[in-house]
């Protein structure tokens, strides 16, 4: 049973359905210092033969983290630290090379992230080209890599019982790749590639004008990612190999001493040290002078300036940029982390509530955008509503007006306090990322922070320093601004084009009368400092452990109105909990109309929880809030001792909401972009969304909800508010630092609110259905064909459905799964070059589950189809094999 889904720029494009047997093959004090009380015999003999320059064993870390470190100096220059955590199920390592895309020739744009791709095809060592991914996926891994303005990361994970194996073939990576001419010829290809997805995407778009618009001579102009024109064409069209400038690119920066490696295992410290040490030894220092940039890339004469631009996509936004210099430095006092809390809050009396009240602006974010070594920027970029795109000029002028109170207001200290009390919770009580995650996060910043505080560094605060805060603050003045002003309403004013992706864009010098008019900017009354946050919790403490709680959530309420799951936190050992409620309501998705009215209720609410719930953010408390096929979605999580305050004040808003006409028409055309935006969506995202729709029982498309969105009125949304929360169930899933009483009476507020507020009363039993999914029958071959109008690549999904979703069935799809995963890679992307998205995996949905294939091409979708078929009938010989 399979379905093919293509999505491309031809039309009359097809989906084909295809049935396949290939499953039958497989069906039969807060901180502390971490000191490793060991025997340190392994360390001494490695210092004795001088692999080792420096070892530190007073890594600050959380007191809630139980794992152990250790930082180290090779004799070859290269930072290394080690994490050891008994408990992990996957072991990681990431190596993040000082060098970036900033560094490379300027007549190769790219070469830095070909060079990239390239380590990952071979070494002397190991010469075939997918061997390092190959030997990843056959033990539980994965990998990956980026190449950015400073700097090139490359990570991975794997089982814990095969990092050796796996850290001996990263290391080749560094030491001897091979380069060769066949892959180096063919990998370009999917460079040229990655260029293609990327080219409609605004943000990439966005980024890269830019650089394009900044000093021309200043190295932050290139152009990093690189295509097939640049590495190969060109290059060829002067009589250069390009394989020979990969060589000499590699040689001259990928030294040692530009290097940190980051390792995380089940081994103890001196266990990792015995593995890492002689592999990474090999790695020659060739005594790099890691790059700094003093000059900024916005000089003089590329300020006060005012670009119109404009996105594939319906969006309105505005840009605002200063240019400042590099205050990583001062990470202690981070005065960029201040100034951000500050111009960003969203609460009373902050420049977003201003303009969220005049109906020119849904969102805004500020802070500092890290650029290279020696520069960045201070950035304030706003959602705009329609009106709000004619008052840009407004809009600068408040922002300049909260930037004079801030001024005279002056630094306060008891807002340092404050932030520096939540940057210590935060690290204090930080989630467990991945290790692939962590130990990737962790490598980008080695040369940021002393390896004392490399884990403290970015969280904590420690110096109150004034002065530095007004000097940042002294910077953001008319005479250094930047703005990007971005919609489609600019298009018949643009008539410039950006080189690589071809953006339509106009840049203009700002008016001087419009400067100063800012520089005048006086004091607004409704602008304000924050109130103090008293939502941040001073109660950490854990709940004693039941010693009858079970292994698994229990059912601790059933009744015709809800049940309620419930378990103790008996594993992180944190005052957290996850609060998850989904109230179910007929009337959600019984037609495009009550879908469409059923999201404008969610949106509202959180548009009008928007001020309270920011200091529940900014104080660890988050909530999502969304609808579903079922009804309402909402989840709370974060410090348990006041999720309860929170929880009620959704539920009395959702209950109780008087809607405001102004911002239901700001937020219903929000959703008319947001439908009419999935035209210029990746082409593989493209294939997801039809896949769902041709199998799901009961589907809504995105021309359904736009047809009838124009005749939903406020009086009909306020109306509906009732009516869908009158007959309702509860389904609900608490987990944490809590005890079976206080769930219960999470799950009372839940459930007493609905009936004080709204009457309800439970659903009838007939009307709790589960959905489900189309059965494709065995033998059945179907294609379904759309066409994609921005994007000039295609995309084929193959979906083989494999039947229900219970125990044995789900695991052994995760089998195939693993074991499909590296030769589908290596077959359609690295041998065939078909693109640069190649994934295969687990599509599970109402129950039902089955394997896809999905591929994202400059090549026709039935070409791809059938170079699909080619590895599916490839893979089913291959399995038949004898072992």
């Amino acid at each position: 049973m399979a379905l093919k889904i293509y999505a491309s720029t031809a039309l009359n494009i097809v989906k084909k359905n295809t049935v396949r047997q290939c499953h039958r093959s497989f069906s039969n004090l807060f901180l502390r210092t971490s000191v490793e009380k060991r025997s340190y015999i392994c360390s001494a003999m490695i210092l004795k033969d001088q692999l080792v320059s420096k070892v530190y064993d007073n890594i600050v870390k959380s007191d809630e983290d139980s794992r152990q470190y250790r930082g180290l100096e090779l004799s070859n220059g290269m930072k290394v630290l080690l994490v050891s955590d008994p408990s992990t199920d996957k072991s990681a390592a990431a190596l993040d090379v000082q060098i970036g895309f900033m560094s490379e020739p300027r007549e190769f744009p790219g070469l830095a992230h070909f060079c990239e791709h390239m380590l990952f095809l071979g070494t002397e060592k190991y010469p075939s080209e997918n061997d390092y991914n190959k030997f990843l996926h056959a033990h539980g891994g994965s990998s990956n890599a980026y190449t950015a303005e400073g700097n090139t990361c490359y990570y991975f994970d794997v089982s814990p019982n095969f990092l050796k194996d796996a850290l001996d073939r990263f290391a080749q990576f560094f030491i001897c790749p091979l380069f060769t001419e066949k892959a180096t010829e063919r990998e370009v290809n999917a460079v040229d590639s990655e260029h293609e997805k990327n080219l409609q995407i605004d943000s990439w778009r966005l980024l890269q004008l830019e650089k394009a618009t900044c000093n021309p001579e200043h190295d932050y102009s290139k152009f990093g990612t690189g295509n097939l024109e640049t590495l190969s064409i060109q290059p060829k069209a002067k009589g250069i190999n390009i394989r020979d400038e990969l060589l000499k690119f590699h040689k001259q920066f990928y030294s040692a001493n530009a290097m940190a490696l980051v390792v995380f295992g089940k081994e103890s410290l001196e266990e990792l040290m015995d593995i890492v040490v002689p592999l990474f030894s090999k790695v020659t220092n060739k005594n790099v002078e890691i790059p700094e940039w003093k000059e900024h890339p916005f000089d003089s004469e590329h300020l006060k300036l005012e670009g119109y631009v404009v996105p594939v996509k319906d969006v309105r936004t505005l840009n605002v940029s200063f240019p400042i210099p590099d205050l990583r430095h001062e990470y202690r006092c981070n005065p960029g982390s201040y100034l951000g809390h500050l111009i960003g809050h969203e609460g009373p009396g902050s420049l977003l509530s201003e303009l969220k009240s005049l109906g020119w602006v849904n969102s805004l974010a500020a802070g500092v955008k890290p650029g290279c070594k020696g520069f960045a920027f201070f950035i304030v970029d706003l959602i705009l509503t329609e009106e709000g795109l004619e008052h840009t000029d407004d809009i600068v002028t408040l922002l300049f007006q909260y930037l004079t109170m801030l001024r005279e207001a002056g630094p306060q200290e008891w807002i340092f306090q404050e932030c520096k009390k939540l940057s210590e919770m935060t690290f204090r009580f930080k989630d467990r990322e991945k290790p692939q995650v962590y130990v990737c996060s962790v490598a980008s910043r080695v040369f940021l922070y002393p390896m004392e505080e490399l884990l403290a560094g970015p969280y904590l605060l420690h110096e109150y320093k004034p002065d530095i805060i007004s000097e940042l603050l002294a910077m953001l003045t008319p005479d250094r601004i930047r703005i990007a002003k971005v919609g489609k309403e600019f298009e018949n004013i643009c008539h410039e084009t950006e080189k690589w992706y071809g953006t339509k864009y106009r840049l203009d010098p700002i008016k001087e009368e419009t400067l100063e008019c800012w520089k005048a900017a006086k004091l607004h009354p409704n602008l304000k400092l924050p109130l103090p946050n008293d939502l941040i919790p001073s109660n950490f403490d854990l709940i004693p452990l039941d010693p009858d709680n079970p292994k698994f959530p229990a059912l601790i309420r059933n009744t015709k109105l809800c049940r309620l799951w419930f378990k103790q936190d008996d594993q992180f050992g944190l005052p957290k909990a996850s609060l998850n409620f989904e109230i179910e309501s007929p009337m959600a998705y019984v037609d495009p109309l009550h879908y469409n009215m059923t999201h404008l209720i969610v949106q509202l609410v959180k548009d009008a929880l928007n001020e309270y719930a920011y200091a529940a953010e900014l104080a660890g408390l988050s909530y999502v809030l969304g609808n579903t096929k079922l009804g309402i979605f909402l989840s709370i999580k974060g410090y348990s001792s006041k999720q309860h305050i929170l929880l009620q004040k959704i539920m009395d808003k959702l209950t109780t909401i008087q809607i405001c006409k102004k911002r239901f028409d700001i937020l219903k055309e929000g959703l008319r972009k947001c439908l009419s935006n999935f035209r210029a969506e990746q082409p593989h995202r493209h294939a997801f969304y039809y896949t769902s729709m041709l199998l799901s029982e009961r589907i809504w498309t995105n021309d359904e909800l736009l047809n009838c969105l124009d005749e939903i009125t406020v009086e009909m949304v306020q109306q509906t508010i009732p009516r869908l929360l009158s007959r309702v169930h509860i389904e609900a899933l608490i987990y944490g630092n809590l005890n079976k009483k206080m769930a219960l009476e999470l799950m009372d507020i839940v459930e007493n609110t609905l009936i004080k507020n709204m009457d309800s009363k439970h659903l009838m039993p007939s009307q709790l259905i589960r959905e489900r999914e189309v059965q494709l029958s065995d033998g059945c071959h179907y294609v379904y064909e759309v066409t994609n109008e921005i994007h000039s690549s295609s995309a084929v999904e193959t979906y083989y459905q494999c039947g229900v979703q219970e125990t044995r069935a789900n695991m052994l799809l995760e089998l195939l799964v693993e074991i499909i995963n590296e030769p589908c890679y290596n077959y359609l992307r690295t041998q065939e070059q078909l693109g640069y998205i190649v994934c295969s995996g687990a599509r599970r949905s109402s129950g039902a589950q089955g394997l896809r294939i999905v591929v994202q091409s400059e090549k026709p979708p039935t070409f791809i189809d059938g170079r699909i078929e080619a590895f599916i009938q490839y893979f089913d010989n291959q399995l038949k094999l004898p072992v």
